[in-house]
């Protein structure tokens, strides 16, 4: 229904506005350097106005203007700004020079008055090209971000259920809910997921940005500052706004493959990216189509046999001879299985002289099959459970029916839209544009290859046999059992959607050369809904590994918020740019919010710029935060899987359990950077950061039962049999300050080829909570905290406190070669399975002399700072066709740790002459995932990969 009112509404508006579209003009060139080579991606505008445009590969652009006579600005990093004054529709060839004004580019980020250089921007933005993209050889956006923005992170997560389907992301160590997406600069819908394991991200979610095709990407703008004066909620962090292409020609067809080096893992896709004009040049069209499959990617451990025997209390002897048959303990972990179906449109038509219609939307189908923890046969007993002889056969030579174990799968289907269609008018040198924007992103789950174990009868029979209507106990049948030897195998549990509409307005005009004005307002309203599973994955306790979503947990929740901002641009002198932005927020739910923003840029010899902002911006509770509320499956160290649950912040628990109600997080953001261009080949920026996040939501550690063991919070474990529980809290204020470096040094020739290199690096100097823990007062009773050393290290240091890329460029002929080393600094995670010394160790007898059970986090895991190479080479066959071949993680490196200590009895331990590998084992689920630890790792997993494509253009 959403769907067919949208196009309804988007064909009534176009229809009624095609006959307006008859009188705008049409300017169309090409740039070209002094040799006469095409220039690609050079930046277009008309001067005095937002409108723009950027080359192709052909050097080639088109722009719509209201009339002529007009002058166009070209520009681009490395090359003399050049003005045209355009009299007549002809076709423009323009020679441009190298040399001239650093940082060229034009930028419509972070600022709501026109565009314009980003010499004169007071902002530190990545401008990063879909050519830059596509030279890392990732094959998904999100992957290749974190291959060319230093502050960006993300990584595939080992065994996390939902999680599997979307890896989180960040910028500057701020969690992936503090980063807002754009496209062409309209807010994204937010993914339906929010991440509930014990990884980085937990607690948040972000929106889905690896489905977005590549080849649908003209360039991305990432935006390092907060801007929720400008944006509103979610930019405390940063903006990534991603353009979409916009060619009506030099369209391409593209296959690829790849694999890893383990023999799997192996990748095939296909996608098409075209344009073309709309009538008479009325407009452009722009649509790409992208399929992709991959298969999955294992790397498990070694499994411990004394670790299992500890942790499931089976006979030695059984364990040792699984395992002897299946070492890996049969776990598959690494990367799933993934298809996936992308389908993008974008354009605009021009309605008269002074308006354009434009519109753009995506589709997005990604199905993904990942496994749960396998289940062997000392955890999942035949003993136990007679009937799994007959669920699952197997060849064990000691069980009946050759029972073996199991493993769960979790298979999910993902489906994300996002669309928006706008008018942009210019009336009396007002630029207007209103524009609604709709989205959304569903999950849906499958568990197959499991069951429920759960005692549950159906409704007794009441009897009256005789007819006399006196009912006796010999007259009742009793209800038959419902699951166990009678359970289904596959499950239906449910899952999660998140929608949003958007309406805006924005409004901005150049006042005089020296002065710009703009205002606006949003109005948007969101919808989460947990999706009901069928009755048996959740009656009882559920499917075994990933239960449903039960009726009272589940349904539709809403709220809508309304905003407005007022922007101001000034220059007071030649080269000092000055912005202020206000905001104000009303949200149905939780009230209000106001934000300001005040920024400066002072330009030096036209070389040099000097720029500096601070504001303050603030970040609603996402509506999964207030209404999630589940059984959660969770590895627990020393205990293996437990069920906790988590309690939402508007429910009868959260009422006993005194928790109060989300309210938003607030932020004060301040940058210092200077941005300079040295010489023709040299460029830099160089900027500092400092993030302070006030009442930071976050979704507790999982709290058990108290030392008294008559609180509460015990009542409440105890009647909903749950081992622990957890939930979203403002908990904790948080410090975040940093530097960023982009240094590029390009066109050197060397021999017959131009060579070019670029370094930039992220170096966290503060990331760490401000005060003390802010528990609820039940909490904190119980002698227990919401935060624990365990989310701290999720927050604080498990993503590298050091990145730095270094990237080198050689074309020469028909040849293009790229190396890039990524440097990634040292990390720091404090597991569960690390928080008492008594659950460190099999026995007391393990532990060193002298040590203290201060029962306090003794010591961490430390992973090694490594350097990851990947090799790209190009050959131009023909002027249509390239091939490339993207070598990753060139030498095979892999994520090493090692145990370090935090405390004195740290130490002890790690000197003790006693040390086994329990520690270890606690850690990695003895060693199923020896290689990244159960909480995460800080890059890719999978080592090195081979990837081949061929482009065709057309």
């Amino acid at each position: 229904m959403k769907q067919k009112y949208f196009l309804k509404a988007f064909t009534i508006a176009f229809m009624f506005m095609l006959p307006l579209g008859f009188m705008a003009q049409t300017v169309k060139g090409k740039v070209s350097d002094k040799s006469g080579s095409a220039l690609p991606f050079m930046n277009v505008l008309v001067k005095g106005t937002s409108t723009g445009a950027t080359t192709n590969d052909a050097g080639e652009f088109s722009l719509t203007v209201k009339s002529l006579p007009v002058t166009i600005v070209v520009s681009s990093l490395g090359y003399t700004t050049k003005e045209v004054k355009v009299t007549r529709n002809v076709f423009l060839n323009i020679t441009i020079a190298e040399g001239g004004e650093s940082l060229g580019e034009v930028v419509i980020t972070g600022s709501r008055t026109p565009a314009r250089s980003n010499t004169k921007s007071p902002l530190p933005i990545d401008i990063v090209s879909a050519k830059d993209l596509v030279a890392t050889g990732q094959t998904s956006f999100d992957k290749a971000l974190q291959y060319k923005i230093p502050s960006f992170s993300t990584v595939q997560t080992p065994v996390n259920d939902a999680t599997s389907l979307l890896d989180p992301y960040e910028i500057r160590n701020m969690g992936p809910s503090r980063t807002l997406i754009l496209i062409n600069g309209k807010r994204k819908n937010l993914s339906a997921l929010l991440y509930t394991q014990t990884s980085p991200g937990r607690g948040e979610t972000g929106s889905d940005i690896s489905g977005i095709p590549i080849d649908a990407i003209k360039d991305i703008q990432v935006l390092r500052d907060g801007a929720s004066a400008q944006y509103g909620s979610d930019a405390i962090a940063g903006v990534i706004n991603i353009i979409l292409k916009d060619g009506t020609d030099g369209g391409s067809a593209t296959l690829r493959t790849g694999i890893t080096s383990a023999g799997d893992g192996e990748m095939f896709g296909v996608s098409v990216n075209n344009g073309s004009v709309i009538g008479e040049d009325k407009g452009f069209i722009n649509y790409t189509v992208d399929f992709s499959k991959t298969k999955v990617s294992n790397r498990p451990g070694t499994v411990s046999a004394a670790g299992e025997a500890a942790d499931f209390g089976a006979d030695l002897g059984v364990v040792q001879e699984f395992l002897s048959r299946n070492p890996d303990a049969n776990n598959i972990n690494g990367a799933p299985e993934t298809a996936a179906a992308k389908f993008l449109v974008n354009g605009e038509y021009k309605l008269s002289e002074q308006s354009k219609l434009y519109f753009n939307a995506a589709f997005i189908n990604k199905k993904v099959n990942s496994f749960a923890n396998y289940r062997t046969p000392y955890w999942r007993t035949v003993d136990a459970f007679p009937y799994l002889a007959n669920f699952f056969p197997g060849d064990n030579p000691t069980n009946a029916g050759g029972y073996d174990g199991y493993v769960p799968t979790f298979e999910g289907d993902l489906n994300d839209y996002n669309a928006t269609v706008g008018v942009k008018s210019v009336i009396n040198d007002w630029n207007i544009d209103a524009s609604f924007t709709t989205g959304g992103n569903s999950q849906t789950y499958k568990v197959n290859q499991s069951h429920n174990r759960n005692i549950v009868y159906s409704p007794s029979t009441w009897v009256d046999a005789d007819g006399n209507g006196v009912i006796d106990n010999g007259e009742i049948t009793e209800g038959a059992q419902l699951y166990g030897a009678n359970s289904k195998q596959s499950f239906d549990p449910g899952g999660t959607g998140f929608y949003h509409n958007v309406g805006n307005l924005d409004v901005s005009k150049i006042l005089t050369e020296n002065l710009s004005v703009a205002f606006g307002t949003e109005f948007r309203y969101e919808t989460f809904e947990v999706i009901e599973g069928e009755l048996a994955s959740y009656d009882g306790g559920g499917a075994d590994s990933f239960a449903g979503n039960s009726p009272e947990n589940s349904g539709q929740f809403t709220r809508y918020n309304f905003g407005g901002y007022a922007s101001l641009n000034w220059n007071p002198i030649e080269n000092l740019t000055l912005d202020g932005t206000i905001r104000s927020e009303n949200y149905s739910d939780f009230g209000n919010a106001f934000v300001w923003k005040a920024s400066g840029a002072y330009t030096i010899n036209d070389k040099y710029t000097l720029r500096s902002s601070l504001s303050t911006g603030f970040r609603a509770p996402t509506l999964h935060q207030i209404y999630t509320q589940k059984a959660q499956y969770s590895f627990v160290p020393g205990q293996g899987i437990q069920v906790g649950g988590l309690v939402n912040n508007v429910s009868s628990q959260a009422g006993l359990l005194g928790i109060p109600k989300l309210k938003q997080e607030t932020s004060t953001n301040f940058t210092l950077g200077l941005g300079g261009k040295v010489n023709r080949n040299l460029t830099f920026t160089l900027d500092y950061y400092s993030i302070n996040v006030a009442d930071r939501i976050v979704l507790s550690t999982e709290i058990g039962a108290s030392a008294a063991g008559n609180t509460a919070l015990d009542l409440i474990l105890n009647e909903n049999n749950l081992s622990d529980l957890s939930f979203f809290t403002n908990a904790i204020d948080t410090k975040t300050s940093g530097i960023d470096l982009v240094i590029g040094y390009n066109k050197l020739k060397v021999g017959e080829g131009m060579l070019g290199f670029n370094l930039s690096g992220n170096y966290v100097i503060e990331n760490a909570r401000d005060g003390a823990v802010k528990n609820p007062a039940i909490v904190a009773a119980a002698g227990q905290s919401v935060v624990n050393e365990t989310q701290e290290a999720l927050f604080f240091t498990s993503r590298p406190e050091m990145k730095l890329i270094l990237g080198t460029t050689y074309d020469i002929g028909k040849f293009g070669f790229n190396l890039n080393n990524t440097y990634f600094g040292k990390t720091k995670f404090a597991q569960q399975g690390l928080q008492d010394l008594e659950s460190i160790f099999l026995n007391s007898a393990d532990i060193p002399a002298g040590a203290a059970q201060d029962g306090g986090s003794d010591l961490r895991t430390e992973f090694t700072p490594k350097v990851v190479t990947d090799l790209g080479i190009n050959y131009n066959a023909t002027e249509k066709l390239t091939l490339s071949l993207n070598v990753n993680n060139l030498f095979n490196v892999l994520p090493e740790w090692s145990f370090t200590n935090a405390t004195a009895t740290g130490q002890a331990i790690l000197d003790g002459a006693a040390v086994s590998n329990s520690p270890s084992n606690l850690i990695t689920f003895n060693q199923r995932y020896s290689q990244m630890t159960y909480d995460g790792y800080h890059f890719s997993q999978l080592g090195t990969m081979f990837n081949l494509s061929l482009n065709y253009q057309f």
